[in-house]
């Protein structure tokens, strides 16, 4: 059978097939006094809140599961407008709201929509995986460019200005990223969209979690900049909704009908049942539970990073959202034996029943000697997982 070179060129999800490495062993372990502790995936521990979870069940009762407009229920996409206006202070029409089936779908919508065969996309290295795979998917070419922890592992404006070249068409940003869970400053994101906008380019950043800022510095949509930004955003991490398969893209106006049209053939509309139930997560209770979440996620990173750090797998920059912590393994190299963060990463599983990720997903500037644990699994869990590795690096 012959498979398109698309195909060829997209690599596995390494996270996901880490998991299931860990599943197996779990299942090997089964009986002893260890379970395996996760801290790969980048899934909240936390589900849909009681509201949403109503709004769900309700939606089902009053038979709100046909088709929906393609773009989304104007009723959400109204919350989600009003929610950029009361917790960012930005105006944000609802008719620049296009509600997708998860954030996955829109940024296949919006590589789709802006970017032609040979397109050049300027990314940080490193990054979320599927964010290149998009690219690769509409015929453009990712290319990635090595950052620093100097550099909060983000893209500068001038390293943007040193790689743009004929092809370049734009820039595709994550903030906060994963998987470090840093953000760009304000400042040096204005500069590097004035250069693209400069170019004639596209600004396409990745706002997944930007519900989980903890620093106000950072906490802050690009959609205040410029309305040209183009921004993805989901309900996956801050909302807890990660099954429901539920996002949002925020476009020019003008983007609006063309998305719709490649809506309409790609998806038809996002899950009907999902988006009822999301219009509850902007209830007054709902944001408070949210909130005291986002306190939770927080205190988990004010304990973990500093134990990491302790036990030489040290974390080069504080997290500043997210549930992420990037983490420098090589220090335990030489004592394990191994030579990479994949390694490691297996081992760990055997020894200490701990799974996190190698950083081999995330890209090629120095991902061989870092990991990324997700802090989205409880406190007691975290612990835990600090006591085992803790004990591994004392022999």
């Amino acid at each position: 059978m012959k498979f398109t070179s698309r195909a060829q060129r997209i690599e596995p999800f390494y996270v996901m097939e880490v998991a299931k490495a860990a599943s197996q062993l779990a299942r090997d372990f089964a009986g002893t006094d260890q379970s395996m502790i996760f801290l790969t995936i980048g899934e909240p521990d936390f589900t849909a809140p009681p509201l949403v979870q109503e709004a769900a069940v309700r939606a089902v009762r009053n038979g709100l599961t046909q088709y929906t407009p393609a773009v989304g229920i104007e009723p959400l996409r109204e919350r989600i407008s009003d929610w950029y206006r009361k917790r960012f202070d930005v105006n944000v029409p609802a008719k620049r709201i296009v509600v997708t089936a998860g954030a996955s779908a829109a940024l296949q919508l919006a590589c789709l929509a802006l970017i032609e065969a040979g397109d050049q996309v300027l990314m940080p290295d490193p990054c979320y995986p599927c964010n290149r795979h998009f690219v690769i998917a509409a015929e453009g070419e990712p290319v990635l460019v090595p950052t620093t922890a100097a550099e909060r592992f983000q893209l500068s404006a001038e390293k943007v200005q040193a790689n743009w070249n004929d092809k370049t068409r734009g820039v595709l940003l994550a903030s906060p990223s994963n998987p470090t869970g840093t953000s760009i400053h304000p400042d040096e994101l204005r500069r590097i969209h004035n250069f693209v906008q400069s170019k004639g380019g596209i600004t396409l950043l990745d706002e997944l979690y930007l519900g989980l800022s903890f620093d106000g510095t950072y906490g802050k949509t690009a959609l205040a900049m410029d309305d040209s930004i183009i921004s993805v955003n989901s309900f996956s991490k801050y909302f807890s909704m990660t099954g429901w398969r539920l996002g949002w893209l925020v476009v020019p106006e003008p983007m609006v009908p063309v998305i719709e049209r490649l809506a309409q053939n790609f998806f038809l509309c996002p899950s009907a049942v999902a988006q009822h139930a999301a219009v509850a997560c902007f209830e007054e209770e709902s944001i408070a539970e949210y909130e005291r979440r986002r306190a939770e996620f927080k205190a988990r990173r004010d304990w973990f990073i500093p134990v990491l750090n302790e036990m030489g797998l040290k974390v080069p920059v504080e997290p500043d959202g997210a549930f992420y912590a990037w983490a420098d393994c090589s220090s335990w190299f030489e004592a394990w034996g191994v030579s990479d963060s994949w390694d490691f990463a297996f081992e760990a599983m055997k020894r200490a029943h701990v799974a996190f990720s190698p950083g081999r997903d995330f890209g090629r500037a120095q991902t061989g000697q870092f990991v990324r644990f997700s802090m989205a699994n409880s406190m007691a869990q975290l612990q835990e997982a600090a006591v085992r590795l803790a004990a591994l690096r004392s022999r």
